[in-house]
C-alpha cells in the first residue's frame, strides 16, 4: 500500500490525525527494511504496513499507527531505540521498545526465550494497553501469511496463538480479532477438521442464507410497526467456535443447528428488550438458551441479549440484540474506545488490564518460566463470572469461584483476614460457588488467618498464591518461635513417642492442648515439634520427618445434646452439617424425625470449647431454614 492510500484511510475516520508524524514513520521504516524479504518472497515492509492497516480498521490514534509501522525496526534493522526516541518522541519509542524481542541475550531453552519476551510485552502492556493491541495486529497478519513458513513452525506459532494471544484478545473484548486468530490456528493445527467444517458449512449455505434473509425481513417489518429503528444482519459463526462446541458436547456436525447468529442493532436499551419480546412472540424460544448480558455484562464488558428460537420452518436460530455502542464494544472491545489525549489515559484502559496486573503479581510467586506460562494459559482460558461488591463494583472471577477468591481479588488483606462471607445478604460458607450477579460482602477479623483447607476449593491463582505465601511465612515464623517454646510438664508427661525418643517442644502456630489429636515432626536440632492434627501448616512440612505421637491416656470430651427444628427444604440439613463441620465439632450421633411441615433433628456433639460451641449455635440461628434450636442438658 502506498503512503497516500494509507493516509487517506486514516483521515477517513480521524481528520485531526498527525499526518506528518505518520509520513515520517512510514518513510523511515520503508528505508530501514529495504532489501529484506519475508518467507513468502514479498518485501518485508509489506508486513508493518498490514499491521498498521489492521489498527487503522480499529480506528487507532496516530502514535499507535507510527509504532505499528516501526515495530520491527529496532529488532530487525540498524535503527536503535534511541534513534526512534530522537526522531519521534518517548511515547512512540516506549511502544516500539515494548514490542522488541531480546536478541543479544542467550537463553537456555526456547521456552525461556518465549517467556521472557512475553513477559516483556505484558509488562509494557501494563503501562500502555496499545502495546498489546499492536502485538495482536502483528500476530494476526503473521497468522494470515503462516502458510509460507515450515510446517513445524506453523504448528508452534498456531499453538501459541490459540493458547495465549486469542484468549488475550477475548479478555480485551476484541471479538473479531479473537475469532480470526482461532480460525487461522485451527487451519494449521487441525487442517483436516478445518477443511471438513469449511466444506460442511458451504454445502447448504445458500439455503441457510435464504431462510435467514426471510426471517430478517419479517422482524424488520414488525419492529418498524412498533416504531423501533434497527439494523439486522446474519453472521456465520466462526469455525473454531463450532469445533469447540462439537468437542465440549461430544456431538457431530449435523447436531450443530445454530450456524448463523442474527444480530439486531437498535438505538436504546428499552428497544433491546422490546425486540426480544417481539422475537419470542414470533418464534418459540428454547428453554435455558436466554442470556441477559446487558443487565450483567461479561467480564470484558460485552453486552447483548442472547436468545435461541425455533422458527416457523423448524430451524434453530440464535439472536443477539444490542445497541450500536454495545455492538462496537462487542466487535472490537477495548479498541472501540480510543480516548488518548497525548499520554493521558482513560481510566477504562486501566480497568481493562487489571487481570494482567494480577498475572504479573502472580509471576512474582512463580519460580519458573514454565509455571508462569501454564498459569497464564489457565487464567486466560477460564470461563468467567461477574459478581458485585455491596457498592455495585463488578469483580471478574473464574467460574465456580468462592468468597475467598472474591476477597483476594478485592484486596490481599481482605483475603488474609477473611472470616465470613455474605452472599446476597445471607451468611454463606466460604467454599460456596458464586454465580454471575451475586452481591458479595466479606466480613474480616484481625484474628483470622488463611487456612490450608482453603487451597482445596479456591479457583484463582491469586488466592492460591497468597494463601501459600501466608502459610509459608507462618511456618518460617513458627520454626523460629519454636526454639523458645518449652513443653509444659503436664503435656510432656502425657505424650508417648512411637519410635526414637527426642526432646519435645510445642508448636506456637496451633498451641495443641492436652488430649487434642496431635502429630510430631523432627526438627533440624533433633527435637520433635508437636502440632495439632488440624494445623494447616503441617501440610507444608516434610512428610519424611513426621513421627507418630499419641497420648498415654485418652480423655473423653463432654457431649452436648441439641434439638433443631428445620424447615422441610432440600439442602437444609446439609447447610447445618456444613456449619458444624466448619467449626470442627464432632457429631457423635444424629437422628431426624419428619413432621407435617418441618423436621426435628437431634444431635449429640463433642464439645472441647464452649466459646466455639456458642459461636456455632449463633451461626446456625442465622440459617433461614433453622426454625428453632434447643440445648438439652
Amino acid at each position: 500500500m502506498k503512503l497516500t492510500e494509507l493516509i487517506q484511510e486514516v483521515l477517513a475516520y480521524n481528520p485531526k490525525a498527525d499526518i506528518n508524524l505518520i509520513r515520517k514513520a512510514y518513510i523511515l521504516a520503508e528505508k530501514a527494511h529495504k532489501g529484506q524479504k519475508r518467507e513468502g518472497g514479498e518485501e518485508y515492509f509489506s508486513h508493518p504496513i498490514e499491521v498498521a492497516r489492521i489498527l487503522i480498521n480499529l480506528k487507532a490514534d496516530s502514535s499507535t499507527i507510527c509504532a505499528a509501522l516501526l515495530h520491527d525496526t529496532v529488532e530487525d534493522t540498524n535503527i536503535s531505540i534511541e534513534k526512534v526516541k530522537e526522531l519521534f518522541d518517548e511515547e512512540i519509542a516506549d511502544l516500539v521498545e515494548g514490542l522488541t524481542k531480546f536478541n543479544k541475550i542467550q537463553f537456555e531453552t526456547r521456552e525461556d526465550y518465549t517467556y521472557e519476551n512475553l513477559r516483556k510485552i505484558l509488562l509494557a502492556t501494563a503501562k500502555d494497553i496499545r502495546v498489546m493491541l499492536i502485538k495482536l495486529a502483528d500476530r494476526l497478519h503473521n497468522m494470515r501469511t503462516l502458510k509460507y513458513v515450515a510446517v513445524d513452525k506453523q504448528k508452534r506459532i498456531a499453538k501459541e496463538t490459540i493458547e495465549i494471544y486469542a484468549p488475550i484478545a477475548h479478555k480485551l473484548g476484541m471479538w473479531r480479532v479473537k475469532g480470526e486468530l482461532e480460525d487461522l490456528s485451527l487451519r494449521f493445527l487441525e487442517p483436516d477438521v478445518y477443511k471438513f467444517l469449511r466444506n460442511k458449512i458451504s454445502e447448504k449455505r445458500e439455503e441457510r442464507e435464504k431462510h435467514t434473509a426471510e426471517i430478517i425481513k419479517e422482524i424488520k417489518k414488525q419492529l418498524l410497526a412498533k416504531q423501533i429503528e434497527s439494523d439486522i444482519s446474519g453472521r456465520a459463526k466462526y469455525f473454531y467456535s463450532i469445533y469447540k462446541k462439537m468437542k465440549q458436547k461430544n456431538i457431530g456436525f449435523n447436531e450443530i443447528y445454530d450456524l448463523i447468529a442474527v444480530r439486531i442493532i437498535v438505538k436504546t436499551i428499552p428497544d433491546c428488550y422490546s425486540a426480544l419480546g417481539l422475537i419470542h412472540d414470533l418464534y418459540k424460544p428454547i428453554p435455558h438458551r436466554f442470556k441477559d448480558y446487558i443487565s450483567v455484562p461479561k467480564s470484558n464488558d460485552y453486552q447483548s441479549l442472547h436468545t435461541t428460537v425455533i422458527t416457523d420452518k423448524g430451524k434453530i436460530l440464535e439472536f443477539q440484540i444490542r445497541t450500536r455502542e454495545m455492538h462496537y464494544t462487542a466487535e472490537d472491545g477495548i479498541a472501540a474506545h480510543w480516548r488518548y489525549k497525548g499520554t493521558e489515559r482513560d481510566k477504562m484502559f486501566d480497568k481493562k488490564i487489571s487481570w494482567l496486573k494480577q498475572l504479573l503479581e502472580w509471576r512474582n510467586l512463580s519460580s519458573t518460566s514454565s509455571e508462569f506460562i501454564e498459569t497464564l494459559k489457565i487464567d486466560l482460558f477460564e470461563d468467567e463470572i461477574v459478581v458485585f461488591t455491596p457498592k455495585g463494583d463488578p469483580i471478574s472471577l473464574p467460574k465456580e469461584s468462592t468468597p475467598v477468591d472474591f476477597a483476594y481479588m478485592v484486596h490481599s488483606s481482605i483475603g488474609d483476614y477473611c472470616s465470613k462471607a455474605m452472599v446476597n445478604n445471607k451468611i454463606m460458607p466460604l467454599d460456596t460457588s458464586l454465580e454471575s450477579g451475586d452481591i458479595v460482602e466479606i466480613i474480616t477479623n484481625k484474628g483470622a488467618k488463611p487456612s490450608r483447607q482453603w487451597l482445596k476449593f479456591v479457583k484463582t491463582n491469586k488466592a492460591r498464591s497468597k494463601i501459600k505465601a501466608n502459610l509459608k511465612m507462618e511456618i518460617e515464623t513458627t520454626e523460629r518461635d519454636d526454639e523458645e517454646e518449652t513443653m509444659p510438664a503436664d503435656i510432656a508427661k502425657a505424650i508417648q513417642i512411637v519410635g526414637k525418643k527426642a526432646p519435645l517442644k510445642i508448636s506456637k502456630c496451633c498451641h495443641p492442648k492436652l488430649y487434642e489429636p496431635i502429630v510430631g515432626f523432627y526438627t533440624k536440632d533433633k527435637k520433635i515439634t508437636i502440632h495439632k492434627k488440624t494445623c494447616p501448616n503441617i501440610h507444608a512440612l516434610d512428610k519424611n520427618k513426621e513421627v507418630p505421637v499419641l497420648w498415654t491416656e485418652d480423655r473423653k470430651l463432654p457431649v452436648m445434646k441439641i434439638s433443631l427444628t428445620l424447615a422441610d427444604k432440600v439442602g437444609a440439613l446439609a447447610r447445618v452439617l456444613n456449619i458444624i463441620a466448619s467449626y470442627k465439632i464432632n457429631i457423635k450421633n444424629i437422628t431426624t424425625k419428619p413432621r407435617k411441615d418441618n423436621v426435628i433433628t437431634t444431635m449429640y456433639l463433642e464439645v472441647d470449647n464452649k466459646i466455639k460451641m456458642k459461636d456455632m449455635l449463633n451461626e446456625l440461628k442465622k440459617v433461614d431454614a433453622v426454625l428453632n434450636i434447643n440445648e438439652i442438658k
